[in-house]
């Protein structure tokens, strides 16, 4: 079977490998989406320090079971399936407590395991332990299912922040995680969603689709006093940073109203992991700041749900669907900002 395997920045290889046989506890897929993410072009350009090389890639899954190992139960050959990406191990203090999501001992697909950048893969008997496996709901495409994965992400990220009804909710970043965050704050029961980037195409291309309350093209102008203005001085109540920029994580905490939250969804360059917080900002008007990392695998379900039943609409935001031997070119439109969502169907 043909499948893309990491092996150092900068190589990644087409391959032909054994198809992958199913062992006690493990189920066997045909893959028939793989989406990319921007966590792929990192992998393909600086390499991860948890992953092991070399290494099958691609972890937003969605396929067909064709075979079934001994002990498990519940699941047939033909059944459609949308895979986790973070597998928490379900017994330590943390994952007992229910904050599986910041488990230490966490593996993933695509990592310690071989990914979905394949024909076929195994779904390992620790994705099952954890209720890992979920039925994609009838009627729901795979290419559709694949981005249960980056929106449960959302969902855990939007939780945290507490997004809810009534709501004046800004996500600054455009790319697909933005987009979903401006879906998903709706679907919450947001009054305003405003979104905000730096590059005024790709902000474009993504309001086009989202149709946000207002769009800013930071480049051009101060997104705190546009923010400001569009909300009567007042400031947002939630600000999402689905962008890997501290300068747009300063920003965000200044754009809060009084009790407002700043959620830092995506993460910092290694080499520039700091930004400049007014703590007595924070202080006199009691903001929240609140990390996000990934989900678990009860947000996957309900990312799923939310997409089959419409709330969170995703086929637009599929713009590309290339076949195997162009997962390259898959992950450089990624990298350009050329597309929204770009699926893999091997």
């Amino acid at each position: 079977m043909k499948v893309a395997r990491f092996y150092a920045p900068g190589d990644i290889r087409l391959e032909e490998l054994a198809e992958p046989q199913v062992s006690a506890g493990e189920v066997k897929i045909r893959v028939r989406n793989c989406s990319t993410c921007g966590t792929d072009v990192k992998i393909s350009r600086s390499g991860h320090p948890n992953m092991t090389p070399p290494q099958v890639m691609g972890h937003e899954i969605a396929g067909e079971i064709v075979d079934v190992g001994d002990g498990v139960e519940g699941w047939a050959a033909g059944d459609r399936v949308q895979v986790i990406a973070a597998i928490p191990d379900g017994t330590c203090p943390d994952c007992l407590a229910g904050r599986q999501t910041v488990c230490p001992h966490q593996l993933s697909m695509g990592y310690q395991f071989p990914g979905g950048f394949a024909e076929f893969m195994i779904v390992p008997r620790e994705v099952l332990r954890v209720d890992g496996l979920n039925r994609i709901p009838e009627g729901l495409g795979f290419a559709e299912a694949s981005l249960a994965e980056p929106l449960a992400c959302v969902l855990n990220g939007q939780e945290l922040a507490r997004v809810g009804a009534g709501d004046v909710v800004v996500v600054i970043g455009s790319g697909p995680i933005g987009c979903l965050h401006v879906r998903l704050a709706r679907a919450r029961g947001a009054a305003r969603v405003i979104l905000v980037d730096l590059n005024a195409d790709r902000l474009k291309k993504a309001a086009d689709l989202v149709k946000p309350d207002l769009a800013i093209a930071s480049e051009s102008t101060d997104p705190v006093a546009a923010v400001l203005e569009a909300t009567s001085g007042r400031g947002a109540d939630v600000v999402i940073t689905a962008a890997a920029s501290g300068a747009a994580q300063e920003q965000g905490l200044l754009m809060l109203a009084r009790r407002g939250r700043l959620s830092l969804f995506g993460g910092l360059p290694k080499d520039h992991p700091t930004i400049t917080v007014d703590s007595n900002l924070v202080h006199y008007r009691e903001l929240t700041i609140v990390g996000v990392n990934g989900s678990s695998p009860a947000h996957n379900k309900e990312a799923l749900e939310l997409i089959a039943s419409g709330a969170v609409p995703v086929t637009d935001l599929i713009t590309h669907r290339l076949p195997l031997d162009e997962v390259l070119e898959a992950i450089e439109i990624v990298a350009r900002g050329d597309g929204i969502k770009v699926t893999i169907e091997p």
